[in-house]
């Protein structure tokens, strides 16, 4: 436990001595703002429910970038070798350097609190589905996450590893808009894979235990690939 809280430690405090992360902060908050703002303004809507809706699609390009490195740079480096001559576990490795990435969504959400307490000086805001929704960007984030990870454990490429890691999110966050090209037999299979599907159900202020079952089981399959992809290279 003792070395997976010390990479955790190491990876999160590299977030933030690299400009990239600050640069993909910025771009979150530019993007999560003008569409607040503009259905503020445009369209007298004092609502998070448009903040929530366009979430998964930007955590779709956003999780991959932060995730792209952790793995890759590593290989193209070198210094994996070194980190494995240590006395460390993969799982250590692993499991530290995903909570260091989901801490670092966390804080990226933080400053988005600010549009609730907008509303709520402007009228009465219903606190419990905001609560829920990001309890859900917070799962949400934290199997993208693993996904990036996953695609990052695959190749030395940091470019290719953000590619196959938007991929994979994009496919699970449109899956279930795309329900209209499936035989009806395979409707409520596809459903339950799409992201989105289960993140709009949180984001409602319903904690169902299905929805939470699905996120934890798309961080451990992908946590648990990555574990093989790295044993594999090892």
């Amino acid at each position: 436990m003792t070395n997976t809280i010390n990479i955790f430690k190491k990876e999160l405090k590299g977030y933030f001595v690299s400009p990239v992360a600050y640069i993909v902060i910025s771009i979150f908050l530019i993007l999560t703002g003008w569409f607040f703002f503009s259905s503020f303004f445009l369209y007298g809507q004092a609502e998070l429910r448009s903040f929530f809706s366009l979430l998964p699609i930007m955590f779709s390009f956003i999780i991959p970038a932060i995730t792209m490195r952790l793995f890759s740079e590593e290989f193209n480096t070198g210094s994996y070798e070194l980190l494995f001559t240590m006395p460390v576990s993969s799982l250590n490795i692993i499991v530290g350097k995903f909570l260091a990435a989901t801490a670092f969504i966390t804080i990226m959400l933080l400053p988005t609190l600010f549009y609730g307490v907008f509303i709520s000086f402007l009228g009465d805001l219903d606190w419990g589905p905001v609560t829920g929704g990001y309890i859900g960007a917070i799962l949400m984030g934290a199997a993208f996450t693993a996904i990036g990870l996953f695609a990052s454990s695959l190749t030395r490429n940091q470019i290719i590893a953000f590619i196959t890691g938007m991929s994979f999110c994009f496919v699970l966050t449109l899956i279930d808009k795309m329900l209209f090209f499936l035989p009806e037999s395979a409707l409520n299979v596809f459903q339950y894979l799409g992201a989105d599907f289960h993140f709009q159900n949180i984001s409602k202020g319903i904690i169902d235990s299905r929805d939470l079952l699905y996120f934890l089981s798309v961080c451990f399959v992908m946590l648990y690939s990555t574990k093989l992809a790295i044993e594999e290279r090892k």
